[in-house]
């Protein structure tokens, strides 16, 4: 007889240096290596976050979720905390959303604003749903700006509040049942 593997949920804040991958053959960290000890079933990152790229990231074993979650037609939303190298000019937030031309195509943001409450023209929160390689990075590179820190603060509607960088937390049965209902 067959007995199907519990299906496992958690949310990890995920720090910076850390590469998302199963393992590395260079030595570097992974995220993996801070998910070995959260269950004893084997589960996967959802979608990914380059090295430099901290924040939330999702992992499971529900392949069927996953794969929802990661296709452009379910819309899965993220929302990212960018951090520029220099301010931002206003007219760059509506190119951000018209869209911008990268070398894969034209790559548009949902929404871009500035960061609420700070004065800082370099810090821009942009809401995105397509899952391109690094597209936030390259879209502010695209527009002349060098992105000093980028932070996804919310995936599918899950965020990282009150977990701190470098933790995970199980999600609870009523984010699940949110997640597997969405669109």
């Amino acid at each position: 007889t067959l007995n199907p593997e519990k299906s496992r949920y958690f949310l990890l804040n995920k720090p910076k240096n850390h590469i998302t991958t199963m393992d590395d053959p260079k030595g570097r960290k992974t995220v993996m290596q801070i998910m070995s000890n959260a269950c004893k079933e084997r589960v996967y990152p959802v979608g990914r976050l380059d090295r430099n790229t901290t924040g939330v990231l999702l992992f499971t074993n529900d392949g069927d979720l996953a794969k929802k979650l990661t296709h452009p037609r379910y819309k899965a939303k993220k929302i990212y905390h960018v951090t520029t190298d220099q301010p931002v000019d206003p007219n760059h937030l509506e190119d951000l959303v018209n869209g911008v031309k990268l070398e894969d195509g034209i790559a548009k943001a949902d929404k871009a604003d500035f960061v609420k409450n700070t004065d800082s023209r370099r810090e821009v929160g942009v809401e995105m749903h397509s899952g391109k390689y690094r597209v936030v990075r390259r879209m502010f590179e695209a527009l002349g700006y060098k992105v000093a820190k980028l932070d996804r603060v919310s995936f599918a509607g899950l965020t990282k509040k009150n977990l701190s960088r470098g933790h995970y937390r199980e999600l609870t049965r009523d984010e699940v049942n949110f997640l597997r209902m969405s669109k």
